[in-house]
């Protein structure tokens, strides 16, 4: 742009300005109202749809038993990270965000290197990216949460021969046994047992639902206790405390493992990374890379790998299986 343009743009943004001013137009609150009416309205009307979709997928899964495709894997990965992350969403609002960000950044690297085509491959591949990261994120959620059952349950056990009612209620009595991501469980099934008319079964069932499989071995033990209880019986809640000291140590070395893999990954990511910056302080090589349709394509492939690398490398930490899918 020469200066005669600037000047030239310049000198009508300040009559543009001038005009609004004397004249009392408000251009851009008028603009500004419209745009905010357009957006509410297609919210609204995504809002509908998605909840109009959401009955009609309960309804299916009621009597239509899914299939294992592509889909359901996505169905199970989306529903999994909203309850780790306690996010306000359903699957199908959570979809229709992702495709809305999708296309905003598609839109947002067209801009940069003018190729359509390769502008989708480099989104899908920083969008899986991102969902492999958030899905790492939610691994170290349930190994929390993991470690927190496990840590109540080797205060509960050795208590159990009392009754395990009164035993969760002993260990409730102090903030330090029970960690606060799990205490609310433990209260409301103090309550279901006590005020809210749950039989025992129903109750420890309920828990055993909210803490998830790590707890099963132990409702089941409850169960069979409190309906069954002999002499020397609460010896059986000891072998969970056994188990658990196994599992941690199991957990551990997993953990081990998989933190020199994120650290080695990262690693190589960095080198290469800063690799290519060095490079493009060549002039020949950032024109190549940056200008150039085979350069554009080469960035392309070399984002995808990294992306689909540390999709890969979580996905292989995945399949060892966490301890406290085990039953």
């Amino acid at each position: 742009m020469d200066t005669n343009s600037i000047i030239s743009l310049s000198l009508g943004i300040a009559a543009f300005i001038v005009f609004n001013t004397i004249f009392e137009v408000r251009f851009f609150e008028g603009s500004g109202r419209f745009i905010l009416g357009m957006l509410d309205t297609l919210a609204e009307h995504l809002g509908r749809y998605n909840t109009k979709r959401y009955v009609e997928r309960v309804k299916k899964e009621r009597i239509v038993k899914q299939k294992e495709n592509i889909y359901a894997k996505y169905n199970r990965l989306v529903e999994g990270l909203i309850l780790d992350f306690n996010l306000p969403l359903t699957l199908e609002s959570f979809t229709s965000l992702l495709c809305i960000a999708f296309a905003i950044v598609v839109l947002i690297i067209v801009v940069f290197m003018k190729n359509v085509t390769l502008a989708v491959v480099v989104t899908v591949a920083i969008f899986i990216g991102l969902l492999t990261y958030f899905v790492m994120q939610s691994k170290a959620i349930k190994a929390e949460k993991l470690e927190s059952i496990m840590d109540a349950e080797d205060i509960i056990c050795p208590l159990a021969r009392e009754g395990v009612l009164v035993a969760i209620k002993k260990v409730m009595e102090s903030d330090e046994y029970i960690k606060p991501a799990i205490r609310p469980y433990f209260q409301q099934f103090i309550d279901n047992c006590e005020n809210n008319g749950y039989s025992f079964k129903q109750a420890i069932q309920l828990l055993n639902r909210q803490l998830g499989p790590k707890f099963d071995n132990f409702a089941k033990k409850a169960i069979v206790f409190e309906y069954n209880e002999r002499k020397g019986m609460a010896d059986i809640f000891l072998d969970i405390v056994d188990e658990n000291a196994v599992l941690r140590e199991i957990n551990a070395r997993k953990d081990r493992i998989f933190r020199k893999m994120n650290r080695d990954f990262l690693l190589k990511t960095v080198v290469i990374i800063l690799f290519f910056l060095y490079a493009l302080t060549v002039d020949d090589f950032r024109e190549f890379m940056l200008d150039s349709t085979f350069g554009k394509m080469i960035n392309t492939v070399m984002i995808s790998i990294i992306c689909l690398s540390f999709a890969r490398t979580q996905a292989l930490q995945g399949n060892l299986g966490p301890g406290s899918d085990r039953k």
